[in-house]
């Protein structure tokens, strides 16, 4: 015969069981995008380079070498076009020395496109998915030419190094194609 307990005690790890997957999601760790560089500063890049996250998360950015700053695609961060979500809060970072990090939380649904100020025309920009990709960041770089806006357009070099969204969407992180071992 089964003891009352027994059945509680199993009952009960069951009941941890189910929702263990979802407390573990909630003690995971923000997302973390390294800034690298090469010994030489020739070589420069977000890691990983498109990221796919959940409403609310943190994003936590992580400078590992040379000087580098994270800011949002948007007009107020020196008239560039607008590339994150219309209702989202734009960001902007100081200069990060090695060691330093910056963090956002991201509530709004859509893409999130971003840029290092001293190194954009190198391509060193990312790309984040909240949710559902939606807004500004799924438009062609020159929408908002037809709009009569005298935003700053991204730099050709910068728009062929973003991760496409299909692949964001598929492989959830898009790691650098950049090696900086």
């Amino acid at each position: 015969m089964i003891a009352r307990r027994h059945l509680l005690a199993a009952g009960g790890g069951a009941l941890v069981g189910l929702l263990l997957p979802a407390a573990r999601r909630s003690w995971a760790a923000p997302p973390v995008i390294h800034m690298h560089s090469d010994r030489d500063g020739a070589h420069v890049g977000f890691d990983p380079v498109g990221l796919l996250v959940e409403p609310g998360q943190t994003v936590r950015w992580i400078c590992d070498a040379n000087v580098h700053t994270v800011s949002a695609y948007h007009p107020d961060n020196d008239n560039h076009s607008l590339r994150i979500p219309e209702t989202a809060e734009p960001w902007t970072s100081d200069y990060l020395q090695p060691g330093q990090q910056f963090a956002v939380t991201l509530t709004v649904a859509g893409v999130y496109d971003y840029y290092c100020a001293p190194h954009e025309m190198a391509g060193m920009v990312g790309r984040i998915i909240v949710g559902k990709p939606s807004g500004p960041g799924t438009l062609p770089f020159d929408y908002f030419v037809a709009t009569g806006r005298q935003w700053m357009s991204v730099p050709v070099e910068a728009q062929h190094a973003f991760p496409g969204i299909d692949e964001i969407l598929v492989r959830r992180i898009v790691p650098s194609p950049l090696n900086f071992a």
